[in-house]
């Protein structure tokens, strides 16, 4: 899980519901009657199903659902984190040990090992075994990147596209709300509080929506993707001077300069 993530969640909520608690008491009414009063079916009917209809009105219905799914994806835990990427110096420096000792054939193993747990890196090892030089291997893998990142980068833009589309839905519900009240000032009394419900609930659902949902998944998908790129690029660079025999110690201090001094790999504490 996303502890970060998930307490964030939580806080938003929780302030919401402080503050109506805060105005029940001012008001005295009791807690649970005064979150009901903004319980309204009309006004989230018109702002989910508004904003769902316009994303697959713009986009395929693939990558709408697969957006939604990603929306909550975002609270379990991030694929790669800073352990990780120092990991990866470690494994491509103890690829290059086993390069001076048996030649590069020697990792065609490695190489089959990776096959369902990391795509990106074995067609990166497959190239270094197949003899590629190390412009050639980061030439291929630097496209491999940038289109991987694009493809990956959807769910994102259609998260953030929501966001600006949920108060616009908002808006809309208030409008609805305003007509219908208006028609009825001539009329019953009592009828107004529901249309004025409406007006006013629709645009709430509506801002909550964009800054506690659609917002906030869009900018943590495009960090982590963002991350995976880094660290991609960060193995892109090990495997081209792999590629180029370059010697274990030069292999570490060129993707230790990628990093945090924090997470520097230390080889000698490797062999230590």
């Amino acid at each position: 899980m996303s502890l970060g993530t998930i307490a964030g969640a939580l806080v938003g909520i929780g302030l919401i519901l402080l503050a109506i608690f805060e105005e029940s008491h001012a008001v005295g009414k009791p807690f649970l009657q005064s979150v009901l009063m903004y319980g309204h079916l009309g006004g989230f009917m018109i702002v989910v199903g508004g904003t769902t209809a316009s994303a697959f009105i713009c986009y395929e219905a693939r990558y709408v659902i697969l957006a939604l799914k990603s929306a909550f994806k975002i609270y379990a835990a991030p694929p790669i984190n800073r352990n990780l990427i120092k990991a990866e110096v470690g494994r491509v420096i103890r690829w290059a040990y086993t390069v001076q000792k048996s030649g590069i054939p020697a990792l065609e193993q490695e190489a089959k090992k990776l096959k369902n747990a990391d795509k990106f890196l074995a067609f990166g090892l497959d190239m270094v075994v197949a003899g590629y030089s190390g412009e050639e291997v980061k030439h291929i893998l630097t496209t491999t990147i940038e289109t991987t990142f694009g493809r990956n980068m959807v769910p994102s833009t259609i998260l953030k596209n929501l966001g600006g589309i949920g108060p616009a839905f908002g808006m809309v519900g208030t409008l609805l709300g305003m007509v219908m009240m208006m028609s009825n000032l001539g009329g019953d009394p009592s009828s107004l509080g529901g249309s004025l419900a409406t007006a006013l609930t629709a645009t709430l659902y509506g801002v909550l929506s964009a800054r506690l949902l659609w917002f906030p998944a869009s900018e943590k998908i495009k960090q982590r993707e963002e991350i995976v790129r880094f660290r991609n690029y960060l193995v892109l660079e090990g495997l081209s001077l792999l590629a180029d025999r370059k010697s274990p110690r030069y292999i570490q201090d060129r993707m230790n300069s990628f990093l945090d001094p924090a997470i520097h790999f230390n080889l000698d504490k490797m062999k230590s």
